[in-house]
């Protein structure tokens, strides 16, 4: 965590603002001076440990200076967590959105504080014993297929996404963000894009699709082998299921798996990290639920695209001055294996 003293407002918070705001919207949550503490880990929204002496609670609020577009939706990361409370998958209780720039420079909301572990480095994950890491690894595949198996109309998210033409729309979008954040040569980005675009699977019936599902956006605990929560919903919608468990194997298989563990991205994960490989794990949600996983290897290929896509848009923050916290200076060069292993992927589906 990135601590600021007492008397002083982390990055990206001012303190006196939420209070002022609190005090008309939710007094119950600042009944005495603010203490906020940045929460380092994340590369994309800013989340901060909020308290007034009595309550702690989380704040999430946009990055700093450019962002892509669409990608930072507080709202709807506050929609969707409001709505799978008392539902099989674990979230925190959605507490307050704001959507006024003017308190925070951003859109913000507030949620509760779930007690557990966030499991991002090896120093975490070492001391687990093998079956700890099994049974994470299976609690986490287990909350995934329960994810897929919510019906988004009984819970209000019917119109949450358009599923129709789902895929497609997705290489269309992160080609675009691409070209918003292009500040260098990326040596088959473009071919691994028109190649995804030229072959888009047919998809199987519509799910909630988190957009960006893996181990450490979730709140564990190591003791019971369980799910607390699930965080970071920002790119969540209606669509494609696969493209969640492409996005995990890629973070998984590709980023924490052999010679490509030692990134920032997914140090405590993976088979590099004594977890099983995504392979166990594929058998595993193939066993409860009845999508076919035939094609999986495209979806692989499009988290290769997209995660690309994501670092390089932070990258082009770093190289601006306007990231907060450390490790943005390895970002970048994450980028071009990330492209070359969707390439491959994409290639060995199509022999």
């Amino acid at each position: 965590m990135t601590a600021a003293s007492p008397d002083e407002d982390p990055p990206g918070l001012d303190r006196a603002a939420l209070a002022s705001y609190l005090a008309e919207h939710r007094p119950d949550l600042a009944t005495g001076p603010l203490r906020a503490t940045l929460v380092a880990g994340g590369r994309s929204n800013l989340t901060y440990f909020v308290t007034d002496g009595a309550t702690e609670y989380v704040l999430r609020r946009p990055p700093l200076g450019h962002v892509l577009a669409t990608a930072h939706d507080m709202s709807r990361e506050h929609t969707v967590i409001s709505a799978l409370g008392g539902t099989a998958v674990p979230v925190p209780e959605a507490l307050l959105m704001c959507g006024d720039d003017s308190v925070l420079g951003a859109p913000f909301y507030l949620m509760a504080r779930v007690p557990g572990e966030v499991l991002r480095t090896r120093a975490q994950t070492d001391p687990l014993s093998a079956d700890s890491r099994r049974d994470l690894a299976e609690a986490m595949i287990d909350t995934l297929v329960a994810l897929h198996r919510v019906d988004p109309y009984a819970i209000g998210l019917g119109e949450f996404g358009r599923p129709d033409g789902f895929l497609a729309r997705q290489v269309r979008r992160w080609g675009a963000q691409l070209d918003r954040s292009r500040s260098r040569e990326l040596p088959g980005a473009d071919e691994l894009r028109d190649g995804l675009a030229a072959s888009v699977p047919t998809s199987p019936p519509p799910a909630i699709v988190h957009g960006d599902f893996r181990l450490d956006n979730l709140i564990v605990d190591p003791a019971s082998r369980t799910v607390r929560a699930v965080l970071d919903w920002e790119m969540a919608t209606l669509g494609d299921p696969l493209t969640d468990l492409g996005l995990l194997v890629t973070y998984w298989d590709v980023l924490g798996g052999g010679s490509n563990a030692d990134n920032p991205i997914a140090t405590g994960v993976g088979p590099a990290a004594g977890f099983p490989p995504a392979a166990d794990l594929l058998d595993r949600y193939a066993k409860t639920s009845p999508v076919d996983l035939s094609a999986l290897p495209w979806y692989t290929a499009l988290a290769c695209y997209k995660l690309a896509v994501i670092l390089e848009g932070i990258h082009y923050r770093y190289t601006q001055g306007q990231t907060v916290g450390a490790g943005f200076d390895q970002i970048g060069s994450i980028v071009p294996g990330l492209l070359a292993s969707g390439r491959e992927t994409l290639v060995s589906l199509q022999r």
